[in-house]
């Protein structure tokens, strides 16, 4: 059997500290898998600069310039995000051969080592190879309880991921010919993926720490990452809200009709409640706010697919 042709996507957003190191590591991977008959001599990187401010780009070029059949890459005309740098890579790279497809950080806290590992698996016939972290023991208490959170979160609300498996993985060729007929706007990739039906094959890793710099990922990403997620394949918060107004309701009910007992039946114990009444009035407010914030964000999904502007605006590609 011939060894596969791959291609590394790396989305790239101000990583001038790192990506020099991360380039140069990535190149040392292939060629001792090459050398070893692992990969075809034929794979490549394809570095995606996501509207970076820095000199990421000027480094892209520079391995471009140095190693014009080893690295390739993009450049986005501003910031769309890092769901929208690895989408571009992944639909780009088909103007390419290759045979399958790895998605790495550009920081590289993702275990690089572990690439000949997704080869194997993907030798063996998956399409879907998932990186997975061994644990989180690395991660502050917060950013542990927020990953554990998002993971259950999403699972629950419908949008279907696997725990603690973020963008490290193999697609094969045939799967990016799939992804390319998904048009939708708001990508979330994880779910995309696990809806395509094939089941992934996994590979686990110790993730390590960031060479230099900082990470770009906040805990308001994630957050963001998980609305669009919810809303993009779910369904389930707008049932929510019709539960929601339902209950709201009966309990208006039930208050209503225990007042009139009351002032019925005991009217010398009736006496006008308006800390009740307000704390009434002020908890159906919220949550109507609450249920039109939740309907809001649909209709802004909604508002953004129907105008079916580029995902992504290529300003400058080196092939």
């Amino acid at each position: 059997m011939q060894p596969p042709v791959l291609a590394i996507v790396v989305p790239c957003y101000n990583e001038e500290d790192v990506l020099s190191g991360t380039l140069t590591r990535l190149l040392d991977v292939l060629s001792d898998l090459e050398t070893r008959n692992v990969i075809s001599a034929k794979s490549f990187i394809y570095a995606v600069n996501d509207g970076s401010k820095d000199k990421t780009f000027d480094i892209i070029t520079d391995f471009h310039d140095k190693y014009p059949n080893k690295v390739k890459g993009l450049s986005f005309a501003r910031n769309f995000g890092n769901q929208k740098a690895i989408l571009a890579g992944l639909l780009e790279i088909r103007k390419f051969e290759f045979d399958c497809c790895i998605t790495i950080d550009a920081d590289l806290q993702q275990d690089e080592n572990k690439i000949e590992e997704f080869i194997a698996r993907f030798n063996e016939g998956n399409q879907l190879v998932y990186g997975v972290k061994n644990d989180r023991n690395d991660d502050s208490i917060i950013k542990k309880l927020c990953a554990i959170s998002f993971y259950k979160l999403m699972n629950i609300l419908g949008a279907k991921t696997y725990p603690n498996h973020s963008e490290y993985r193999l697609v094969g060729r045939a799967l990016t010919d799939v992804l390319s007929e998904y048009k939708e706007s708001n990508i979330f990739l994880r779910a995309i993926f696990q809806e395509m039906g094939n089941k992934p094959a996994l590979v686990y890793y110790d993730v390590k720490k960031r060479a230099a710099g900082v990470s770009k990922f906040s805990l308001l990403d994630l957050l963001s990452l998980a609305i669009q997620g919810i809303t993009s394949f779910s369904t389930v918060p707008l049932r929510l809200v019709t539960i929601t107004g339902f209950i709201m309701a009966f309990s208006a009910f039930i208050v209503g009709l225990s007042v009139i007992i009351e002032k019925t039946f005991f009217p010398s114990h009736f006496l006008p409640g308006w800390a009740t009444t307000v704390s009434v009035i002020s908890f159906v407010g919220g949550m109507q706010i609450f249920c039109l914030g939740i309907i809001g964000e649909y209709m802004g999904q909604i508002y953004t697919e129907v105008k079916s502007r580029p995902r992504y605006i290529t300003e400058k590609e080196l092939v």
